[in-house]
This record gives structure tokens, C-alpha cells and sequence, in this order.
């Protein structure tokens, strides 16, 4: 059965368009006359509250996965990049967000398809990305002016990306050997017969065991496929524990929302991975002495769960030459990170410039 609520139209009270979430605003506003539409945050929404999931049952039940998307609204998957989003049925013709291909086809909805209970609203509205956008083109020296001219702030497109987020509390025991530096005296004869004397470090080796325990609190793993992970890295975090709000229809109006394609069980597996390694460093540091080797670390994990959740970003795709390029800004936060083609010709300016200054110290020094 679809989600009723999710159908549910916000038409604006002077002309009539349908209302589309306003960043700026933090309310519905029309985007063709600019009116705010009335609007309270949950009406909308199913009404439950944010809960976590028990992760085991989760992952050997895929059965018991939550209804699919509302039926108003149609997947499609870009041929190019993969990536799934879901798209109002009257946008299935445009091109991918992600990537700018028009290759978009539709597909079928996941039968066991996890849908996102929460969500983190986009504070930052399009006119300060696109400033924003524009002064971290102008600071890329060794872009192309071309693109530093342009800076593409036409494409922009706000999206929301699936996130997964993992709570785990974690008890752990390690072994490991404890090296303590210690200096000693050692007298060598030089080539010239005179004799000299030096420290030597040396290492004292002990074992050594402890205890460690943890609780992870909304460890994050994207669901997307679609924006550039190592982007993703570096515009998080998103401040998911304190900031979420239930699922409401409302707040994704007029924005992009991709499907996750990293499912739950390679997300565990992801977000398992990350806590090791978290535990691994946390338990290096509590091992006394000057260094360490050996470190050997057994961890018991409990009241695993788990959320799937919607976060906003602001992304720019564009094809420079035969590569494309992506620049994200964390829609809540502000933070930005991209990518963007080189140009060879200031490099080499760059280059011979700097030869030239050394040769020129070469010169001062050497009169």
C-alpha cells in the first residue's frame, strides 16, 4: 500500500504551484513566486519516532524489511554511474544528477527495500552554496580559467543521500609487548684514530594486557554510489545523533532523494571494519612504554543497531574534457570538498617559475 501522507500535496495559497522544502527558510515555500505555504514539521510524517534496530535480526530477515517507496514517486538508475535515485514520475527524462548523463532508465523497486524512517533537514540554502562554489573555484590556482570563470553553479542540485548509521557497545581485551627506551654509552675510534663517544637508544621489551570499552554512537557508512566516496569523507561529519528529524514527505519536496545500492549487510560489514579498526588504535594507546609490537586485540560486540537515514548535500557533476567531476557541500554543515581538471599549462608556468627563483638563490649565494 503506498504511504498515504507522502501523497499529500502543499500547494501555495497565492498562485497555486507545489511547494518545495527552502533551506533558507527552514519551511515550504513556492518556487515560482517565492510565498511561504503553511505548513507544520510532522503532519506529514507516520507519526513514529526515531528508534534504532536491532542490527542481527535485521541482517538474517531480510523479510521483515520495511515497504518499499511511496508509488507516486519512480526509481530510475543512471546506465553511467549506477547510481539509483528516485525521481517524481514527470522527471524520468532528465539527465542523472550524479554524473549529467541522460542514460537514466527506470528500474524496479527493491521488494525488501529498507526505507528511511529519519532525516537530517538541509539548513544551507542554493545561494550561499553557489557563493560559496564561486570562491573555492577562484582559489583553485591550477584550474583551468575556463572552468574558474564559470564555476558551473548552474548545475547544482540538491540531494539526499542514504546513510546507514551503526551503534555498537564494544568490550575489549588485548595483549601486546611494551618497549621502554633507554640510552647507553658506547665509545667508537674514528678514522683518525681519536676516540668519541655517542648514545644508543636500545628497547626494553615487556608484556603487557588491559581492558577497553566503547559505545559507538551513530557511526556512519554511505549508502550512495553516486557521489564520490572520498568527497563524502571529507564533507562529514553529519551531526546525525542530536540534529535528526522524523521522516516527513515535506522536507524532500523538490530535491533529488537516492535509493541506497550499499545494502545493510555490506553496510554491518563496512561499519564492523571501521569500529576494529577504532578499537585497534584505542587499545594502542593505552599499552604503557615508549612504543609497542605485537598488539593483539579481541573484541566482543553488543546491542548492535542500526538506523537508515537521509542527509542533504548540494552537489555539482560536470565533464571537463573525458573526465567528470564532482564538487559536494555538506547541506548542513557548509563544508566543501571537490575535484576539478588541471591545467598543464600554469603547472609547467609553475614549474619553470620556481627553477627560476632557485637559480637565481644559486646565483645571490654563490657571489
Amino acid at each position: 500500500m503506498p504511504d498515504v501522507s507522502a501523497l499529500r500535496k502543499h500547494p501555495c495559497p497565492e498562485c497555486g504551484g507545489d511547494a518545495e522544502w527552502n533551506a533558507a527558510k527552514q519551511a515550504l515555500a513556492c518556487p515560482y513566486c517565492g510565498a511561504l505555504v503553511p505548513w507544520a514539521a510532522g503532519e506529514d510524517a507516520s507519526g513514529a519516532a526515531i528508534v534504532e534496530h536491532d542490527l542481527e535480526p535485521a541482517l538474517t530477515a531480510a523479510a521483515a524489511a520495511q515497504p518499499g517507496a511511496p508509488t507516486e514517486r519512480k526509481s530510475v538508475q543512471c546506465e553511467s554511474c549506477q547510481a539509483i535515485s528516485v525521481f517524481d514520475a514527470a522527471r524520468v527524462a532528465q539527465r542523472c544528477d550524479f554524473c549529467g548523463s541522460p542514460a537514466i532508465v527506470p528500474v524496479a523497486d527493491l521488494a525488501d527495500a529498507i526505507t528511511p524512517e529519519s532525516l537530517l533537514p538541509a539548513v544551507v540554502a542554493a545561494t550561499q552554496v553557489r557563493d560559496q562554489l564561486r570562491g573555492w573555484y577562484a582559489s583553485r590556482w591550477f584550474a583551468p580559467n575556463k572552468l574558474t570563470r564559470s564555476a558551473l553553479t548552474d548545475t547544482l542540485q540538491g540531494i539526499y543521500l542514504p546513510y546507514w548509521t551503526f551503534d555498537a557497545k564494544v568490550d575489549a581485551s588485548w595483549t601486546a609487548e611494551s618497549g621502554y627506551h633507554y640510552y647507553v654509552t658506547e665509545t667508537l675510534r674514528g678514522s683518525d684514530g681519536k676516540t668519541q663517544t655517542r648514545q644508543v637508544q636500545k628497547t626494553r621489551w615487556e608484556a603487557s594486557a588491559g581492558n577497553l570499552s566503547h559505545f559507538f554512537d551513530d557511526e556512519l557508512v554511505p549508502g550512495t554510489v553516486g557521489v564520490h566516496l572520498a568527497l563524502l569523507r571529507k564533507v562529514e561529519p553529519f551531526p546525525t545523533t542530536s540534529e535528526l528529524k522524523p521522516y516527513d514527505p515535506a522536507y524532500v519536496r523538490g530535491w533529488t532523494v537516492e535509493r541506497y545500492q550499499v545494502d545493510l549487510r555490506q553496510a554491518a560489514a563496512t561499519s564492523r571494519a571501521q569500529m576494529d579498526a577504532t578499537i585497534y588504535q584505542l587499545c594502542g594507546r593505552q599499552v604503557p612504554g615508549d612504543t609497542h609490537r605485537n598488539l593483539q586485540v579481541a573484541s566482543d560486540y553488543q546491542a548492535r543497531t542500526f538506523k537508515h537515514i537521509l542527509v542533504p548535500v548540494w552537489l555539482v557533476s560536470y565533464t571537463y574534457g573525458a573526465k567528470s567531476f564532482q564538487v559536494v557541500v555538506n547541506g548542513y554543515t557548509g563544508k566543501i570538498a571537490g575535484e576539478h581538471p588541471l591545467s598543464w599549462i600554469k603547472i609547467t608556468l609553475a614549474i619553470l617559475a620556481a627553477i627560476l627563483i632557485i637559480l637565481l638563490l644559486v646565483a645571490v649565494f654563490n657571489r
